[in-house]
């Protein structure tokens, strides 16, 4: 939509998430809420004609957890990705702060809050959250598992990106030559941002296509697959209880089972410093320790899941942790 008196446009502005240039005149006027309302609308007519149930999921990317709010009010999509928490730092108030205001903001709406760590057009946490090499880093590792069980854990909605239940880092190492992302193009060659998290998925064997292909030279992937890419084919972490694939999958079977999980509140716990917990329902506790040194569990015993090593009493440094608790004791 365009603005009704056709002023003339300011210099671009480079957008904080995708560095691509926006259009303040055209971008997110209130006219747009229009058109959701009648898409919903029209998808509720279907529903009551068939007694389908269809869902809309919107992409949308606003300054402020009040402004997505509006896109997800009763009579307009279901849902909309927030990427607040895909945005944030690896620091407790932060991810904390972004939290609470979509819990304040979106959830207030009746609406769900839609939770995402990566995307087509982002860094993939393993190397985001560590060393930007190659072969991504431990340290990206162990944090992405602890975002990954973090995020399971909030009430809402969680939307897993392809390639994030193998813990496939970022392909930073691309040839130029290869690099297909229009941004790349537009900005002379620097902005190297969306190519790296779409690499075709390995599936299985030891060199590339991985499985993802199969046939003549010319059916090859159109972005190459590095070598290392064998150690994070789905095949090998099937087999390895230890794997992404394993945490993402007892996360989500918790997901389903455990009333404490899903929709409903949250509530915030004392930690020490370094250290991000919450309680949901009956005395499911969440806890998150953001620093690298150990800290006293904020619940005696054994976890039900961890991201990482979880002693009895102590929370790993780039850990996160699930337990089940007497809720009077919170």
């Amino acid at each position: 939509f365009k603005h009704p008196d056709l002023p003339d446009s300011p210099d671009p502005e480079a957008d904080a998430r995708t560095r691509d240039s926006v259009n303040p005149l055209a971008w997110n006027q209130p006219e747009v809420h229009d058109v959701w309302r009648r898409w919903r609308a029209l998808c509720e007519e279907y529903t009551a004609e068939d007694g389908e149930e269809r869902l809309l999921v919107g992409e949308v990317s606003v300054p402020t957890a009040r402004e997505h709010a509006r896109y997800v009010r009763p009579d307009e999509l279901h849902q909309a990705f927030f990427f607040d928490l895909l945005s944030a730092p690896w620091d407790p108030d932060a991810f904390r702060k972004v939290v609470s205001e979509a819990m304040q903001d979106i959830a207030g709406t009746g609406s769900t809050v839609t939770w995402v760590l990566n995307n087509h057009d982002q860094v993939r946490t393993v190397t985001r959250y560590g060393e930007p090499t190659p072969e991504g880093s431990g340290l990206g590792t162990a944090r992405a598992r602890a975002a990954a069980l973090l995020m399971l854990a909030l009430p809402g909605a969680a939307y897993i990106y392809q390639g994030e239940e193998l813990g496939l880092p970022e392909v930073v190492d691309l040839p130029d030559d290869v690099l297909t992302d229009p941004i790349f193009h537009r900005t002379g060659s620097r902005a190297r941002i969306r190519d790296g998290c779409r690499v075709p998925l390995p599936w299985s064997g030891q060199a590339s296509p991985f499985g993802f292909t199969s046939g003549a030279e010319s059916a090859r992937p159109w972005l190459p697959q590095p070598e290392y890419f064998a150690e994070y084919a789905t095949d090998r972490a099937l087999a390895d209880t230890r794997s992404f694939w394993h945490l993402y999958r007892e996360g989500l079977q918790l997901r389903s089972a455990l009333p404490q999980l899903g929709e409903g509140t949250l509530r915030w716990l004392d930690t020490p410093p370094g250290v991000l917990a919450f309680a949901r329902g009956d005395g499911l506790v969440c806890a998150v320790n953001f620093g690298t040194a150990p800290t006293p569990s904020p619940v005696p015993g054994t976890p039900l899941l961890a991201s990482g090593q979880c002693p009895p009493g102590v929370l790993a440094g780039s850990t996160a942790a699930w337990w089940i608790t007497d809720p009077a004791g919170l």
